[in-house]
């Protein structure tokens, strides 16, 4: 170009770019986006005293008992939900059929709130019949897709309690299986408040691994946010991730606990609830923290439950559910936490209304913006919102992991299933110029 002389030659270049390389490797390594790989869209909580080889089923059962007598037709599922009666009538065969099938995805063995305080020979027997029950499912085939168990926290009182519980679980359910874990297994560690509390739990997983000669990093680790140390350090940084750090590669989940968040925030007992402005700070934190991680998180439970005798409270406490669930859903938490198995028909109403009220809308909008993009992509033109078309994509992605949606709808989008592949809207635009 006339009147230009070039100051900045190739070989000055050189090692900026090769910086540049090295730094973008090393942040998309840890930041994978969006992973494609299954996760439950729930957990539920149960004591270790009481988990069977066939609590999934039977949860499943009750859930599907109490989804036909509340909810027995589409007008009743409309009305318990104040979701519109053409929706209810699209949601609730998809819900009747997931109830019938695998009602429960994700079932964490509880020897912490769920199960209180006990002698140390009764934990040790509760913790010795729950891995034999395990090791019966697994044999079985009657385990949920994703299973666990929730330890007492790595404190100063509870510390030596829960390594000896973690010990005898797995030392138990590894003999009796000869070495093999259920799929998807993971060690819940509630009230984390400082990453040597992690540090410790990926020591003892560490020791039971070689212990019974397991492969290094098998067992899995997800951290409760209970407290404020749980989200900031005492020195100001946010520490969701220093946390997932400190887990060493284990920690695949992050799990909020609204009632000891907001009583460690000093709310009172009458203004504690799920959607509490200091639960929505904690995630939103946490969200930030992790985003591109991988590290998926987990809302909290709905405490108001559909039990008693008054079919109108109880249908309240399932409009409850169903609309916190919704809510979450509309914040970018996929996964939350029940704790009664008449919860889980308005989880899966929930999940599918999100997806098939906006699935005709989506489809239409990715369709046209696939296509414009394309077309500004290769003319030269400017085209700077790809954030949207990930999102759009993102809806799909998110649909399908969960089984809201099915690949036909999805396909109504314009996507292929090698633009599904690819998971990035970048990605797909440069494949398709």
């Amino acid at each position: 170009m006339k009147g230009y002389r070039s100051v900045v030659s190739h070989e000055m270049l050189a090692p900026i770019l090769s910086a540049l390389g090295d730094a973008a490797a090393a942040f998309d390594e840890a930041h994978p986006g969006f992973s494609g790989v299954r996760r439950p869209v729930h957990v539920v909580y149960g004591g270790a005293d009481r988990f069977k080889a066939d609590t999934a089923a039977k949860l499943g059962g009750l859930a599907a008992k109490a989804f036909s007598a509340r909810m027995p037709d589409a007008e009743a599922l409309a009305r318990v939900t104040g979701m519109d009666s053409a929706l209810a009538l699209r949601v609730r065969p998809r819900v009747a059929a997931k109830l019938a099938g695998t009602a429960v995805e994700d079932f964490r063995i509880d020897f912490e709130d769920g199960y209180g305080p006990r002698r140390d020979a009764e934990e040790d027997a509760h913790a010795h019949g729950a891995a034999l029950e395990t090791a019966e499912g697994l044999k079985r085939a009657s385990l949920p897709p994703f299973l666990g168990l929730r330890v007492k926290a790595l404190s100063r009182e509870h510390a030596v309690r829960a390594a000896r519980t973690l010990d005898v679980y797995l030392s138990t359910l590894l003999a009796a299986t000869r070495g093999d874990l259920p799929a998807n297994f993971v060690v819940t560690l509630p009230k984390v408040a400082f990453p040597e509390q992690v540090l410790a739990l990926a020591d003892l997983l560490e020791r039971i691994e070689r212990g019974h000669a397991l492969q290094a990093g098998t067992i899995k680790i997800e951290l409760m946010l209970e407290t404020p140390q749980a989200l900031v350090s005492p020195d100001g940084a946010v520490a969701p991730r220093i946390l997932v750090a400190a887990a060493r590669g284990r920690c695949v989940s992050m799990h909020l606990g609204p009632f000891d968040m907001t009583a460690s925030l000093e709310v009172d007992a009458g203004a504690q609830r799920l959607d509490h402005p200091a639960n929505a700070w904690a995630l939103r934190l946490a969200a930030a923290a992790l985003g591109g991680t991988g590290v998926a998180l987990c809302d909290g439970p709905v405490a108001i439950l559909p039990l008693g005798e008054d079919p109108a409270a109880v249908d309240a406490a399932l409009g409850l559910h169903y609309r916190q669930v919704r809510r979450a859903l509309s914040e970018g938490v996929h996964r939350g936490w029940d704790l009664h198995p008449a919860q889980l028909p308005t989880r899966y109403a929930a999940l599918y209304a999100h997806y098939l009220e906006n699935l005709d809308a989506a489809a239409t909008r990715l369709k046209r913006f696939l296509d414009g993009a394309a077309k500004a992509v290769s003319a030269g033109t400017v085209f700077d919102d790809a954030a949207t078309g990930q999102g759009l994509l993102n809806f799909f992605l998110r649909g399908l992991e969960c089984g809201a949606l099915t690949p036909e709808e999805a396909a109504a989008s314009g996507l292929t299933k090698e633009d599904l592949a690819l998971k990035s809207f970048a990605h797909i635009l440069a494949r398709r110029v």
